[in-house]
């Protein structure tokens, strides 16, 4: 009788989550929803119900450097880790296939709190996409010190450009470049998108519900600022702790709320 109250519970929880969730996180997730229940018990249930966690995907190489332009230094030097928001922000961007086309997808993310602060879906790779994703990143953080900022990519002729190099400059940001091929230098951006990858676009029960593959940029946009919502919000972070993106950072600013003790 338990099992057969649980089952139902656990596969919703597990589809609202975009069907990514393996064990370790659908029991976490459960009991967060207030359910008393084991690993072991969610793992046993699982397999009755015959769903698993997503198998994160491979990027590919997307971005082309231009050999003419003059690069930033690399400020990041492989150090993704932060002690406040808004201190190093990643940008990277990707391509998904549609029915109609291939449409890229660029992301913004703040390195503290893994919260994507801006993105821009476009059916070319121009500095355009990679200057919405930024000019959203700066709209999203307004109200809030984005001074000094460090805002680190890949060495891809996008981010080398004059449109985007004085936008940095414009916001007070200062940029940061990774050598030439060399995925470790952006390591976090590119794990964002192998998620995004496996928890959207080819996520098989994702496409399922969409009734197939993406027919364009539109329905691609529309699932993707869900997903990025969900992301933000819901999903949770094995690197925080399993806490989401958003609780990292109330988190932060309610304590540097509160008075120091006498």
């Amino acid at each position: 009788m338990r099992d057969a109250e649980l089952r139902p519970r656990l596969r919703a929880l597990w589809e609202r989550n975009y069907s990514v969730y393996g064990r370790r996180k659908l029991t976490k997730a459960a009991r967060k929803a207030g359910l008393d229940v084991g690993r072991d018990q969610v793992a046993r249930l699982m397999r009755t119900e015959d769903i698993r966690g997503a198998s994160r995907a491979k990027k590919r190489f997307t971005t082309h450097a231009d050999p003419a332009a003059v690069r930033a230094p690399d400020l990041m030097n492989r150090d993704f880790t932060a002690t406040a928001p808004n201190q190093k922000w990643v940008a990277d961007f990707t391509y998904c296939s549609t029915w109609s086309g291939i449409v890229y997808v660029a992301f913004i993310t703040d390195v503290f709190s893994r919260r994507i602060v801006g993105w821009k879906a476009a059916r070319t790779m121009h500095t355009s996409l990679v200057l919405d994703a930024l000019n959203m990143a700066a709209w999203t953080r307004r109200g809030t010190d984005i001074d000094g900022v460090i805002c680190h990519s890949d060495a891809g002729s996008q981010y080398t450009s004059l449109a985007y190099t004085e936008r940095l400059d414009e916001i007070d940001a200062a940029p940061s470049i990774g050598t030439i091929g060399d995925s470790f230098d952006n390591a976090m951006a590119e794990s964002v998108f192998a998620l995004f990858k496996t928890e959207l676009h080819r996520n098989p029960a994702e496409l399922a519900r969409n009734g197939g593959h993406w027919r364009g940029l539109d329905d691609l946009e529309i699932a993707t600022c869900g997903w990025v919502a969900w992301f933000n919000e819901e999903r949770l972070h094995g690197e925080l702790d399993d806490l989401t993106p958003a609780e990292v950072e109330d988190d932060h600013y309610r304590h540097q709320s509160q008075p120091n003790a006498a």
